[in-house]
């Protein structure tokens, strides 16, 4: 057997016990709050670990001691040492068929049933001082594992470690993320590890990178920026540390559609269907020799048994050279017979082949045409009721159906987490109800300015939704969530993910699209600024209140854990949330300082004419513009934020990409520059002159009645 220890610290102050009545409370199979939530509980019970520590057995077999070393580190992170102590609290991984592990499920009645064969686990108590993880496979010891890091809680004397009596299988076989390679973000090697370690303790067992134009194949280099491209080497790397967390990689690689960043260079623009386009023309015969080629390099480097073709969002097909056989045979059976031609060419790598099912799913009864190994994934992401007219169109063809739903990321200063959440709910029952097999919950980054610390929330639901059988809740996720994820029994964690929602949700009630990036950007004083400005004013203090909430409730998170001698798990997801709350503190404050500057002017101008007003007149002139005025206010926000966001993006990723979009915070800072600057010959004009312009004269909106 494999013996590590581990101690708990031994020192605690009154201050470090302060919590909150619900963390004071003791945990039942209730209010466990694990992600994702086990399936069956019957006891929950705890043990001191005070000084003695906790000892951790394996058995004698690569992957259990690699679990074991694992959870040692896990429990390391919450504050614990290893020490040998002759009372340490005992935790055994054993697998099934050993005489330890039969009589603790005989002492208790617990059987492991055919449907925990692979990926369940039972957690049990082992004696007085001990817990024990009980599974057929490495893959149930490595989740039984991934629960009990959960299972430690408090700190200093007052550590415990949980011993509630538990079985634990996941409702659908295949559960993962697909996360967006290819439009800006490209993570460093040292993020994507700590993403797949995460990914896997919240029982995630698919990752897939989504390619367009950055993996670096050898048949199309031109196509690989230096920099901004996955080398096959790092590819390697990837797929051998997956492994060892029970993760499968599938390649996502472009084949059909959005491929303008190969079909921009010369030497491949004639394979598209229109101009330098973004979409392969099917009936060019070096197009599926091109995919062929990069599916077979792909397959030299990724051992799964799947690869994922893509092929959604076909938009220019049929608007160039494939327009008359389009007129003649209709559109979905000239994108079905692409498909299915694909299919064939790439018979030789032996993969089976996911596919975006969006277009498919527009002529239900030619799906039945494409060959039945394809696994169709059709995805939706926005909240609906019902998600079924969407999957049986697959299911009825008899496709292997995998849902992909979305943590409504993209082109957002922070997730849409109501939107995602409520897709993620009913879409994965659906899915299950319907007998998917699969999930992949997406992150997409359409302008280029994602940072995936952002998007912890929605993934974690993603794992909880794909493991749990039937509808999860998304209350009881929130409720779970802080100290889940990130070590926070206060319930302030929770409570600021919950404010974001509630700005987000008072940004739709002003009938705007989302509080996405384009209104970061926005000029409050352009007329596209003022036509939205309109419908934000009424809302926008709601909205920064609610920002403000967040932060203050972060704030308030890390203060705690301070005193009690806590570490919150997580830190980058942490300070992501406070970037995204900030820059929708600041849509706010830009459009509500851009009206009061209009409406100052105004009052200004109507009084410029009163020679024993004229000392109020300046001040109010200072206060549009100078040293602390308004439109300084403007630059300050887009240059502070400037360095928040490149330290979040460099903690994630690769430096490629990011120029684009910090040209943008230098730009916005700039102008606002320009305009404070501009705004000095305004003050100076009138101490000389004691007159004002008209608005538009001095670059001011007209105040709005």
């Amino acid at each position: 057997m494999r013996s590590l220890v581990l101690a708990g610290l031994l020192s605690v102050t009154c201050a470090s016990l302060t919590f909150t009545a619900a963390a004071q409370s003791a945990p039942t199979c209730a209010n466990l709050r694990l992600i994702p939530a086990p399936r069956e509980c019957t006891a929950v019970a705890s043990i001191s670990l005070g000084s003695g520590g906790v000892r951790i057995e394996a058995e004698h077999n690569a992957d259990d001691e690699f679990a074991a070393s694992d959870l040692e580190d896990a429990l390391k992170a919450r504050g614990v040492h290893t020490a040998a102590e002759h009372d340490a609290v005992t935790i055994r991984l054993l697998r099934a068929e050993s005489p330890a592990a039969k009589q603790i499920l005989t002492h208790h009645a617990l059987a492991l049933d055919p449907a925990m064969h692979d990926e369940g686990y039972i957690v049990a108590p082992d004696g007085a001082r001990g817990l024990a993880v009980i599974a057929d496979t490495a893959t149930g010891i490595f989740y039984g594992a991934q629960t009990v890091k959960q299972l430690v809680r408090g700190t200093g004397k007052a550590q415990e470690l949980l011993t509630p009596t538990l079985r634990d299988w996941p409702a659908m076989p295949h559960r993962g993320v697909s996360d967006d390679w290819s439009r800006g973000p490209l993570p460093t090697m040292d993020f994507l590890k700590r993403e797949l370690r995460t990914l896997a303790a919240y029982k995630y067992n698919i990752f897939s990178p989504y390619f367009e134009a950055t993996f670096a194949y050898a048949s199309t280099p031109v196509a690989a920026y230096p920099g901004g491209a996955m080398t096959p080497d790092e590819a390697r790397e990837m797929v051998a540390y997956a492994a060892k967390y029970h993760i499968t990689i599938i390649p996502e690689q472009e084949s059909f559609g959005h491929l303008h960043h190969l079909l921009k260079f010369d030497e491949y623009a004639p394979l598209g269907e229109t101009p330098h386009g973004s979409v392969l023309a099917p009936g060019d015969p070096a197009t599926l020799p091109l995919i062929a080629g990069w599916f077979g390099e792909l397959a030299k480097i990724f051992p799964g048994p799947w690869a994922h073709i893509g092929a959604d969002e076909t938009f220019e097909l049929g608007l160039g050279r494939t327009r008359a056989e389009v007129q003649q045979k209709g559109l979905s059976p000239v994108y079905l017979d692409f498909l299915t031609r694909i299919h064939a060419a790439l018979a030789p790598i032996h993969k089976q082949l996911l596919f975006w099912g969006d277009i498919a799913v527009k002529s239900p009864e030619l799906v039945g045409t494409l060959p039945k190994d394809m696994i169709a994934v059709p995805w939706i992401y926005d909240a609906r009721p019902d998600f079924t007219k969407d999957i049986l169109p697959f299911t009825n063809a008899g496709l292997e159906t995998w849902v992909a739903t979305g943590v409504n990321n993209w082109n957002r200063v922070y997730p849409n987490n109501n939107e995602a959440l409520g897709n993620i709910r009913a879409f994965v029952r659906d899915g299950q109800k319907l007998g998917a097999k699969g999930l992949l919950n997406t992150v997409w980054n359409d302008d280029g300015e994602g940072v995936f610390d952002e998007n912890w929330f929605g993934i974690l639901f993603g794992a909880a939704a794909g493991w749990q059988p039937g509808e999860s809740s998304e209350a009881a996720f929130t409720d779970s969530y802080g100290l889940a994820f990130h070590n926070d029994p206060t319930g302030k964690i929770n409570d600021a993910q919950r404010a974001l929602m509630a700005a987000h949700a008072v940004f739709r009630k002003a009938d705007l699209n989302d509080v996405e990036d384009g209104y970061f950007w926005a000029d409050p004083f352009s007329t596209h600024g003022q036509q939205t400005s309109e419908k934000l004013l009424p809302v926008a203090r709601e909205m920064r209140l609610d920002a403000e909430r967040a932060i203050t409730l972060l704030a308030q998170a890390r203060d705690a854990a301070k005193s009690d001698g806590r570490t919150l798990a997580n830190p980058e997801a942490l300070d992501a949330l406070e970037l995204g709350a900030r820059r929708m503190d600041f849509i706010g404050l830009k459009f509500e300082e851009a009206a009061e500057c209009a409406q100052i002017y105004s009052e200004a101008r109507s009084i410029s004419a009163d020679k024993t007003r004229w000392d109020e007149v300046s001040e109010m002139l200072e206060t549009i513009g100078s040293n602390n005025g308004k439109l300084q206010d403007m630059r300050d926000g887009y240059t502070q934020l400037g360095l928040l966001y490149s330290q979040a993006w460099l903690r994630d990723n690769r430096p490629y990409w990011l120029a684009n979009n910090m040209a943008r915070y230098d730009r916005a800072a700039q102008m606002w520059i320009g305009r404070a600057d501009q705004w000095n010959e305004v003050i100076h004009t009138w101490w000389s002159t004691h007159t004002l312009p008209p608005a538009s004269e001095v670059g001011l909106p007209n105040a709005q009645p």
